[in-house]
Formats: C-alpha cells, sequence, structure tokens
C-alpha cells in the first residue's frame, strides 16, 4: 500500500508544503513524508495494533532511515508514531510462538540496531504509550521530545521475559541501577513528568494533537540548518562519550574536531563569523 494513500496521524506532517520522503518506495507500516525539505518524518502507522513494532514494520523503518541518512538535502530526521501510541511495544503475537532456537539462530532483534547507525540526527516525538519496544525505539533516539499524554515503561516482566531490545542498558545508563531495578522489576510505567525529571526526554512540550510533532520538526529544522559534517562530527563524539574513559574520549574528539578543519563548511563558518553574514553551508 501505497504511503501516500494513507491517511496522516499529525495534520503538521502533511500541510501543502510536504511532500513524499522518496518517490520510489513504498511502505505499509509506516508513512514518510517531508514536512520541510530538509527534515524527513517516519510516522509508525499500524493504529490498529497501537504501532506494535513487527518485524515488517521495522523493514520498513530501517528502509525509511537508510534512505534519508543518504539523501543530502535531508539534515535530520523525526520518527513519532500516533496520538494514543508512539509504539505499545514489541508485536506480542509474533513473539509468542519463538522458541529459544528460534530466537537465537535468527538472530531476533537484529533489525533494532540499525537506528543506533544512523548518522545523522534522529528525534523522537512522543506521543500516548511508549512501552517496552516502543520504550527502547525511543531510547535508540538522539533526543525525544514528549507530550503531556507519554506514558514509558518496560513491562515485560509482566510477561514473563526481560527487555531484549536494549532497555536494561540504556534506561540503566539514564534514569541509575537502582531506580532502573524498581521500575523494570516491577513493570511500573512512569509518566512524561517523571521521564523529564529523571533526564530521559529533552523537554515536554505543550498540550495539543500534534503538537509534540511540530515541535520535533521545528527543533530538526534547527538542527538542518547547520553544517551537516559539524552536526554528523559533534554526534559521534557525543555517542562515544558514553563507551569511552574519559582520556580517551577526549582524544577522540580532539581527533575529529582537527578533521573538521578540512573541510569547506569550517572555512565558510569562520569566513561568515569574521563577515558578520549567515554561513552558506555546503556540507562538504
Amino acid at each position: 500500500m501505497s504511503s501516500i494513500l494513507l491517511r496522516p496521524r499529525t495534520a503538521y506532517a502533511f500541510t501543502k508544503t510536504s511532500r513524499r520522503l522518496f518517490s520510489t518506495k513504498e511502505y505499509q507500516h509506516i508513512i514518510a513524508s517531508r514536512p520541510v525539505p530538509s527534515v524527513a518524518l517516519l510516522t509508525l502507522n499500524r493504529p490498529k495494533a497501537l504501532n506494535a513494532l513487527s518485524t515488517p514494520l521495522f523493514r520498513d523503518l530501517n528502509a525509511a532511515l537508510l534512505e534519508a541518512d543518504a539523501e543530502k538535502e535531508i539534515g535530520a530526521i523525526v520518527i513519532t508514531g500516533s496520538e494514543k501510541a508512539f509504539a505499545a511495544g514489541a508485536d506480542i503475537k509474533e513473539l509468542k510462538e519463538k522458541d529459544f532456537a528460534g530466537a537465537y539462530n535468527g538472530d531476533l532483534f537484529a533489525e533494532w540496531s540499525v537506528i543506533t547507525k544512523i548518522r545523522k540526527p534522529v528525534i523522537a516525538a512522543v506521543s500516548g504509550y511508549a512501552l517496552g519496544g516502543g520504550c527502547e525505539l525511543a531510547m535508540m533516539c538522539d533526543m525525544i521530545l514528549a507530550s503531556p499524554t507519554a506514558v514509558f515503561g518496560q513491562p515485560e516482566i509482566n510477561l514473563g521475559v526481560s527487555p531484549g531490545g536494549g532497555g536494561t542498558q540504556r534506561l540503566t545508563h539514564i534514569v541509575g541501577k537502582y531506580r532502573a531495578m524498581e521500575l523494570m522489576l516491577t513493570g511500573r510505567n512512569f509518566s512524561a513528568k517523571e521521564a523529564e525529571q529523571w533526564g530521559l526526554v529533552n523537554r515536554i512540550v505543550g498540550e495539543g494533537e500534534g503538537q509534540v510533532v511540530k515541535e520535533a520538526v521545528d527543533l530538526a529544522q534547527k538542527i538542518a540548518s547547520k553544517g551537516q559534517i559539524a552536526v554528523q562530527a559533534t554526534k559521534e563524539m557525543i555517542n562515544a562519550a558514553g563507551e569511552l574513559p574519559l582520556t580517551e574520549g577526549v582524544r577522540f574528539e580532539r581527533r575529529l574536531f582537527f578533521g573538521l578543519f578540512s573541510t569547506n563548511d569550517k572555512q565558510e563558518g569562520m569566513t561568515a563569523f569574521t563577515e558578520k553574514r549567515k554561513p552558506n553551508w555546503t556540507h562538504s
């Protein structure tokens, strides 16, 4: 089913200036659009299943992410769902019949990690439920904006399993061991306000349908207005901070910083600053 035939989840995503993300791609489980030329908006679209993260959905999402990452005009990406659910979790119907051999030999959830390899910034715009795999998907993004209605959680313990898409690792890094223990061993959901207090989300946006998508697109557009090489290098440095000791991290940062001195954008940015004008980035 062509993505342009699917009903949009938010009014903002499909204004008169919106256009399809890629004319050659058709998606069954997501809607791909460009609300502004420099921003890709990917909307999860399994409304009857509350955007449960099935393998076909992730294949659509990964294909769109890779296309957006390769498109020179696009500088940032937004992922969202519906007002009711960003993504209510993994597709339990799909997982129910899996056994250890099937999960292990099939490398279950391997496709979920593609998003972590995207070089351009990815912003999650979360309304409603972001539970289990939905919470994990949001945490795989580089930034999270939440509506006041957003509800997060890793309730897999209630199904007799654990998180399997990175939840035990990413949530623990963000909220700390003891709070993570409580949340994941009890399966308790938590509010957008708690998520903001604990540092899981950048901020809670104002009330109103589509507001979180609007603000996420505005943020993405602001990022996309910068030089892409510097943006991607800075993202790489920040992600390294979570994996490298401080001394190694600073050394890594400095190498990339020195490398940026060989770009045309470095020369343009510093020249524009001294000439008191806006830079004209060429992303080269």
